[in-house]
């Protein structure tokens, strides 16, 4: 399988001028998954099957503290002064903290101050790529806008969720993760960065579940596994079935064929694929083998310790690779992402410098 270039113009890129200035990730503790077997939460062929070893639990650290502090870790890095900020951003997939609360007024009172505009992104597991478009048309549109703070945060550990059993083939990991975006300079050039959504795949995550009253205001949790049995099994007597679920593995090929193209590169250009922290062979089968790349290129075994962290994988990912050296000036990085919507998103980007703050 070629996948790039096709349709593009020699050295043309879709995000020219923006660049990757500072990262910052807070990852607490982790609990392995034989402690889970022992405490009956999850099983023995779990482990055996899906390879997932342990995850990281945050215990009753709030998520918005997560967020300061990996965000302080990448303004730090890069000396990047807060209040100088254009936009941040905060993506999110569980509650924060006191219902009508704004998450990123937290960091604006603590970190940035509030002439710092700032949102909440709510694109699910996608949010940080949402960030990463929206924060490159923002930077582009007034030249006196130089830099953005792009931050995502979930603590699973709330009675409403069982992060053993939040879906098929993940365990839910508790992170905080930060990104500075900039237009003069950075340890790494965002070369394209694209979404799309399968909207026929809504239902997955949905299931039979009621729009109203909302399930978590009447004490229904979130488990996304009996909410996928329930669209399959609809699915199954309709003329269509589940031709959905095929759509969304089009859709990713083809987006990834999109923000290659963009980036001027084919797949063989890519010396690491950071997708969603899965099961091994969700992983291979969902993305690697779709790309026809090996296991060695992906960041499964990173993932396969600290979870699934939300909005958080991919961009956990590249600074880990950055401060260990698996990724060097010259690489480029694939980051594949998937959410409810069906939301399809990805984002390539090409390292131009040891960061300053790699020894």
């Amino acid at each position: 399988m070629r996948l790039g270039r096709a349709g593009c113009e020699h050295g043309e890129v879709k995000t020219p001028g923006i660049f990757i200035k500072g990262t910052g990730v807070y990852l607490p503790d982790k609990v392995t998954s034989e402690w889970a077997v022992e405490q009956g939460l999850y099983s023995a062929e779990e482990i055996e099957l899906h390879g997932l070893t342990s995850t990281s639990v945050a215990g009753d650290t709030p998520a918005p503290e997560m967020a300061l502090r990996a965000a302080e870790r990448a303004l730090k890095r890069c000396r990047q002064d807060g209040t100088d900020l254009s936009l941040l951003l905060y993506a999110s997939t569980w509650h924060q903290g006191p219902e009508g609360w704004l998450a990123h007024s937290y960091l604006q009172h603590h970190l940035v101050g509030g002439d710092v505009p700032a949102t909440e992104i709510r694109q699910g597991c996608n949010g940080m790529f949402t960030s990463l478009e929206l924060a490159v048309c923002h930077l582009r549109a007034e030249p006196q806008r130089q830099a953005a703070l792009l931050v995502a945060a979930d603590n699973y550990g709330t009675p409403m969720v069982n992060r053993w059993r939040m879906g098929g083939g993940y365990i839910g990991g508790d992170a905080g993760s930060a990104v500075v975006l900039a237009k003069d300079s950075g340890f790494a050039r965002l070369l394209s960065v694209a979404s799309t959504t399968v909207d026929e795949a809504e239902e997955m995550h949905r299931g039979d579940e009621p729009l109203f009253p909302p399930g978590i205001t009447v004490g229904r949790g979130l488990d996304f596994t009996t909410r996928n049995q329930e669209f399959q099994r609809h699915a199954r007597r309709r003329t269509a079935g589940t031709a959905p679920l095929f759509k969304v593995h089009q859709r990713t090929i083809s987006i990834v064929e999109t923000v290659l193209a963009e980036a001027d590169l084919e797949i063989a250009d890519i010396a690491r694929v950071a997708f969603m922290n899965y099961s091994r062979e969700i992983v291979e089968q969902r993305c690697m083998a779709a790309l026809g790349l090996p296991m060695s290129r992906s960041t499964w075994d990173i993932g396969a310790t600290i979870g699934h962290c939300g909005a958080s994988d991919q961009f956990i990912a590249l600074d880990h690779l950055i401060g260990t050296g698996g990724l060097r000036p010259g690489d480029h990085m694939l980051m594949l992402g998937v959410s409810p919507g069906v939301t399809l998103a990805a984002a390539v980007v090409q390292i131009v410098d040891v960061p300053p703050w790699v020894s």
